[in-house]
């Protein structure tokens, strides 16, 4: 699991006829609060400009460079004002960043409102953001307006801000490996693999006959293998498997992440049925949710898009994804339905360890004992963020909202993983998903992270952002 918090380069804007005691000052405030955060910090040496600060369009050549020099070291930019600031200087510096920018201004206090000692930061933020969107450049601001570093409001921005960078690094470069052709029924998961390119985003293809050859060639005194059977066997309850099955999960398994090293994979959308079951036996659920659990987000049925997506809620969530089915009503309940699948949910999101069993929905066509490895359980209940996403007409679409995993009871005959999820305004974005030709899977992850995601996905990385809880018609 990638649980690493990014590392941010500080930028301290400065207008030279106020006081060097407020840059010192907050140079000094900033690194204590990020460092008690988990936040590595870059800064500009004091000897390299003013105060070691940014103030004239040469001192903001001074820092372009630091920030060149630095390239790959860090995920995001972080303006402190501690004064007013200068706008050309600043566009000047960080013009060609090419990471998220957040920028943050210093409160006046009612007591220290004389000019020796005001800051004037709450007037300079915002000719900082005017200059900016003149400029092109792209930058956050969050609220409130004015904030000093060592509040719990500043804290929660920074939180925010490090998931905002996390999925805009994230995704950015990101690879995701297609394992198999494309279900054949299924051209609900159809992508257009040159508009994500256009996007940042690989998508490496890979031949089932590769994984199967992989799969066969593996020894099982392999130290990756002996690892891996330990691993699944205290995944999950077994009991009733065939050894034969345990064995091609394993195999699987090994090979998944064997791919996932040797081509850097960051994610993976698996064609999962049905030539598992009819060559091998098995369904590589189990082996996927472990997988999902160590963060190599891996959808079913070659959803490259929902893998994406997936990825995009980790990064933000700093805990692992689920692909599920938009499935079933619940009962008469408009704002109620139950997410499901075969056994993908990786374990930690489980309400208790699961029991692998059978493939129940694909018995009756590949025949009883050929798709063991389905992990059958409930979704704990938590809060949760879910999206989906598309490609439509050279555009990257994804849709994004939030909701909670209830207590709620389903069928104790209920095949797979399922939960209960409460989602405020669900007809309309149940509409808008079908109205608007998503996909029928959702993805969703722990907490309600769905600011950060949109931010970095929408205004860092172009892609079209839908929020349809917000855009109801009720």
């Amino acid at each position: 699991m990638n649980a690493q918090k990014t590392t941010f380069a500080l930028f301290f804007g400065n207008r030279g006829f106020f006081p060097a005691s407020l840059i010192a000052a907050a140079r000094e405030e900033m690194v204590s609060v990020l460092n008690g955060l988990g936040h590595a910090v870059l800064m500009l040496d004091t000897n390299a400009t003013r105060y070691g600060a940014v103030e004239t369009p040469r001192e903001g050549e001074v820092y372009a460079n630091f920030l060149r020099e630095n390239r790959g070291k860090f995920g995001g930019v972080m303006v402190c004002l501690p004064n007013f600031g200068d706008e050309t200087g600043a566009v000047a510096a960080l013009q060609e960043a090419g990471v998220p920018i957040l920028i943050q201004a210093y409160p006046d206090e009612f007591d220290q409102m004389a000019p020796a000692l005001r800051r004037d930061s709450f007037c300079g933020k915002i000719s900082i953001m005017d200059v900016f969107r003149q400029y092109g450049v792209k930058f956050t601001a969050l609220k409130p307006h004015t904030v000093r570093p060592s509040s719990d409001r500043f804290k929660a921005n920074v939180d925010e801000f490090d998931r905002v960078c996390r999925v805009a690094r994230g995704i950015k470069g990101m690879v995701v490996g297609a394992v198999g052709a494309r279900t054949t029924p299924f051209k609900t998961v159809r992508i257009d693999e040159v508009a994500l390119q256009r996007y940042g985003v690989t998508v490496e293809t890979f031949d089932l006959s590769d994984v199967f050859g992989r799969m066969k060639a593996l020894k099982t005194n392999d130290p990756a293998y002996v690892a891996k059977a330990e691993r699944l066997g205290g995944y999950a309850s077994w009991e009733g498997v065939p050894d034969s099955a345990f064995d091609n999960i394993t195999r699987l398994g090994v090979t998944l992440d064997t791919m996932t090293k040797e081509y850097r994979l960051d994610a993976l959308a698996i064609r999962c049925w049905t030539e598992m079951q009819t060559q091998l036996g098995i369904s590589p659920c189990v082996a996927m949710g472990i997988l999902n659990d160590d963060g190599v987000a891996s959808s079913c049925e070659v959803d490259i898009g929902n893998a994406v997506a997936m990825r995009a809620l980790h990064l933000a969530s700093y805990a692992p994804a689920a692909c599920l089915d938009w499935n079933n009503n619940y009962g008469d309940e408009d704002d109620k339905c139950i997410l499901f699948h075969c056994g993908p949910v990786p374990a930690s999101l489980m309400a208790a360890k699961g029991r692998i069993s059978d493939h129940l929905i694909l018995m009756n066509a590949v025949g009883a004992g050929n798709g063991f490895g389905c992990n059958v359980g409930r979704i704990k209940p938590m809060d949760f963020t879910f999206g989906s996403l598309m490609t439509d007409e050279g555009k990257v679409k994804i849709y994004l909202g939030e909701g909670r995993i209830t207590t709620d009871p389903i069928a104790s005959d209920f095949f797979g993983v399922a939960g209960v999820a409460e989602i405020r305004n669900l007809q309309d974005v149940l509409m808008h998903v079908g109205v608007n030709g998503h996909r029928h899977h959702v993805s969703l992850t722990p907490g309600r992270v769905q600011a950060p995601v949109r931010e970095a996905l929408g205004h860092y990385l172009g892609f079209e952002v839908e929020l349809p809880q917000e855009q109801c018609r009720c």
